[in-house]
């Protein structure tokens, strides 16, 4: 067993050694011819599926449908095969520095799964079929007709303090009482919910599953439950609301709209029953190279503020969308040229600027849609990944936003007041040192004194449990960090309504135990855990207030 063992760690050396020689240039006239492929590794019978529903649950999110890459590396077999099957499964198992998770080593995959993992890749990936208007129309469910719901909230709670959380694994969103911290309902939605969105009026919550499934849930009903559903997408990440009031209308929750990664299109839906109304494709070309990209996945939504208008991003072609809702039929966007994989983002405190992480390009990205035109970009750190983003007043730079990193440990900290502290607009001003890599999330609070920051992805076990909070007054200090739980991963913020409580969600295994940790942000004791049973894999948490109002 020895033997084998140490032949196994050669081979993949060696098998590392080739890849390098054939990746880096030659100093020579003539480049080497690139080495002989090894051959392709067997997938038993039935392996197959069961590869293809573990790459979407996994992986596709960061590697893509078709493999090409985007946040994580391409997976094309001409590398994979090179790299070969033990190299690979030791990066499934323990993970990478720039913020691929340690799957094997966490319990997530099982040790046949690692391999199954490293085989399957190295072969074509399978392409998903396209849905068009017809399909998506046949999966539309509408439970609750409009002039069936109530017509005033049935319950004396504070809906507009509720909490929707991602039961991720589960397949669900509980729906929590911020202020009693009780689960108010479960509602079973699409598969490992990306986020949930606000309708304007905060009535509705909208939700996206990694499965393309869209719900809606009517938080004025007894108990709040799911009213209609669609499922436009096979994979998708965002989802959002018309929020637009002003002079050229009111579009208070008449519209919503899905950004699909699998087909790569954009779906208009009517906002009070998710009938979908208009399919608009994302596919295009590059805006560097200017080649056409069949892959390019909507990545984030944001509702304007101040014009009847989504932001939406498109990762592959480094395109910003400004899509005009208005008037369907005679349909007007404007697209705007940025930076390629563009991920997540969120507004400033104004509300006039759109800031969005170009992540693999270690860039942010900022849009004026007053203006309707590219503000700037400007580098950060390796991988920034801000979610929403949040924003504060530096007592030396004025208003400021921040992002974390996967690829290393430090929150860049960026001027967003051209108006007023134009010096330091869209630069780095200060960069926060953290306990490591693998920072998600970012988040704070206009009431709030601090700035909270995760370490989900880091590939220490130690450190994924672990939080840390700056003061905002006094940003030269060292952070306050500390381990959450010992269940799972510290993921994700989330401020109540009255912004005095910061909610931290604990990801534990599906088979294992997870939890909610409430914190007072003034004194940064512990105010409640919410460890019902019921709480599977908790991620994300939309307190409704915030949501409606953007406020982070």
């Amino acid at each position: 067993m020895q033997q084998k063992e140490k032949y196994m760690v050669r081979k993949a050396m060696l098998a590392v050694l080739a890849l390098l020689l054939w990746i880096v240039p030659a100093q020579a006239q003539q480049a080497p011819a690139a080495p002989e492929l090894p051959p392709l590794p067997p997938l038993a019978a039935g392996e197959l599926e069961t590869a293809k529903r573990i790459y979407f649950d996994r992986c596709a999110g960061c590697h893509g449908v078709l493999r090409k890459g985007a946040t994580g590396a391409n997976l094309l077999p001409a590398k994979t095969r090179a790299l070969t099957t033990p190299v690979l499964k030791a990066f499934i198992v323990n993970g990478t520095g720039g913020g691929m998770p340690d799957w094997g080593r966490q319990g997530t995959l099982s040790d046949a799964e690692s391999d199954l993992m490293a085989r399957y890749i190295q072969h074509d990936p399978p392409v998903p079929p396209e849905l068009g208007m017809a399909e998506m129309k046949k999966s539309w469910k509408l439970t609750v007709p409009v002039d069936q719901r109530p017509t005033k909230p049935e319950h004396n709670r504070d809906w507009k303090n509720f909490f929707a959380v991602t039961l991720r694994d589960a397949g669900q969103v509980a729906i929590i009482d911020g202020d009693t911290k009780e689960i108010v309902n479960i509602v079973k939605t699409g598969y490992a919910v990306h986020i949930s969105r606000s309708s304007f009026s905060g009535r509705y919550m909208y939700t996206i599953g990694r499965d393309g499934r869209a719900t809606m849930i009517d938080l004025w009903m007894k108990v709040p439950d799911k009213i209609a559903e669609v499922k436009p997408c096979s994979d998708a990440r965002s989802i959002d609301t018309s929020k637009y009031k002003g002079k050229l209308g009111d579009f208070t929750d008449k519209l919503a709209v899905i950004g699909c990664y699998w087909p790569p299109q954009i779906i208009v839906l009517d906002g009070q029953t998710l009938e979908p109304l208009k399919v608009v494709s994302s596919r295009s070309n590059t805006y560097d190279a200017q080649e056409y990209h069949p892959e390019p996945r909507v990545a984030s939504i944001v509702a304007s503020h101040f014009k009847p208008e989504w932001v939406i991003n498109i990762k592959e072609t480094g395109l910003v969308w400004l899509f005009d809702y208005s008037d369907l039929k005679n349909l007007k966007m404007t697209q705007i040229e940025s930076e390629k994989f563009l991920h997540d983002g969120g507004w400033d405190s104004t509300k006039r600027y759109f800031m969005v992480a170009a992540n693999m390009a270690n860039k942010m990205v900022v849009i004026d849609v007053e203006k309707g035109k590219l503000e700037a970009i400007f580098e950060t750190g390796i991988k920034p990944h801000p979610g929403r983003g949040a924003n504060w007043i530096d007592p030396k730079f004025g208003p400021v936003n921040g992002t974390p990193h996967l690829g290393e440990g430090k929150v860049t900290v960026y001027g967003t007041d051209p108006a007023k502290h134009k010096e330091s607009a869209w630069k780095k001003v200060r960069e926060l040192k953290t306990l490591g890599g693998g920072g998600l999330f970012i988040k704070t609070h206009p009431k709030s004194k601090n700035v909270w920051v995760d370490h989900a992805l880091n590939g220490d076990p130690a450190i994924q449990k672990q939080v840390c909070v700056f003061e905002k007054a006094n940003m030269d200090k060292d952070p306050k960090c500390w381990k959450v739980s010992d269940k799972g991963r510290a993921v994700h913020f989330e401020f109540n309504k009255a912004g005095d409580e910061v909610w931290i969600s604990v990801w534990g295994k599906k088979d294992g135990k997870s939890e909610i940790v409430v914190y007072n942000d003034k004194t940064l004791q512990e105010v409640a855990r919410i460890d019902d049973p019921r709480i599977v894999t908790p991620t994300g948490k939309f307190n409704v207030y915030n949501t409606v109002h953007d406020i982070y």
